[in-house]
């Protein structure tokens, strides 16, 4: 039961960060803003 309880904890983790990325590239604004700072590197 522990191993199924581990697995699932996993896997909804994995999902947030999925809908959390997908919600970031969503916004066009935050895109230019990191490209930005990205770009600042060099």
């Amino acid at each position: 039961m522990k191993r199924r309880a581990q697995q699932l904890l996993v896997w909804a983790v994995a999902l947030t960060l999925l809908f959390a990325v997908f919600g970031l590239y969503s916004r066009p604004d935050f895109l230019v803003i990191l490209a930005d700072q990205l770009w600042a590197c060099f």
